[in-house]
């Protein structure tokens, strides 16, 4: 059986258990301290969850890489498009959600764990956050999800986004506290927030 080792609140968690769900595939939960990730580092040779160990030993870091290596290992029901134009298209989407999406909440993350932050860079930050969102709401429009199936990149993409309508009351980390303020409200992205409603009820792994 495959292992998993996560902590709690994890978003690249979330990735990875929304997938789990969709492809019915049962695993071995490893929960991990996210005071002490010895365990994941004794595993993997770095700190980050989830980390995935097949049967055989092999293991996967980084939760887009297990997102590609659950596909390789059960492609059904797919989690990528079959035809390779709107395969490489997702995979557009994915590099730019981890690489341009995310730069504006980690940045604030960042920020705001100074001394004395920026004010000026906070509240360019928090603008372009925000207003990230009517990118999804364009994206949305006439179909129920990113890329109009289920695929990996509603996985990647709802953990974060998430928090603009859903947060946990035991959640204090200031990265996610940062999505819960500037991704909200969603008066005027209708379909954002219908594409959430839906999402939150999907099962997870």
């Amino acid at each position: 059986m495959l292992r998993l080792y996560r902590i709690p609140f994890s978003t690249n968690v979330e990735r990875v258990a929304l997938a789990l769900a969709h492809k019915g595939i049962e695993v071995e939960w490893v929960d991990v301290d996210p005071a002490d990730r010895t365990p994941v580092r004794e595993v993997s040779g770095q700190d980050l969850v989830p980390v995935l160990v097949e049967e055989d030993g092999s293991v996967t870091y980084d939760s887009t890489r297990i997102l590609a290596r659950l596909e390789e290992l059960h492609p059904d029901p797919p989690l990528y498009p079959r035809d390779p134009a709107r395969r490489a298209e997702v995979e557009v989407f994915l590099d730019w959600f981890n690489r341009v999406w995310k730069r504006p909440p980690n940045a604030l993350d960042a920020e705001l764990g100074k001394a004395e932050p920026n004010s000026a860079l906070v509240t360019e930050l928090a603008a372009e956050l925000a207003a990230s969102r009517d990118v999804f709401e364009r994206l949305l429009a006439g179909r129920d999800h990113l890329f109009g199936e289920f695929s990996v990149g509603d996985c990647a993409a709802f953990p974060f986004l998430r928090y603009a309508r859903y947060s946990d009351a035991e959640d204090e980390e200031r990265f996610h506290l940062i999505l819960v303020e500037h991704l909200r409200p969603l008066d005027d992205h209708p379909r954002l927030a219908a594409w959430l409603e839906r999402m939150e009820r999907r099962p997870r792994g």
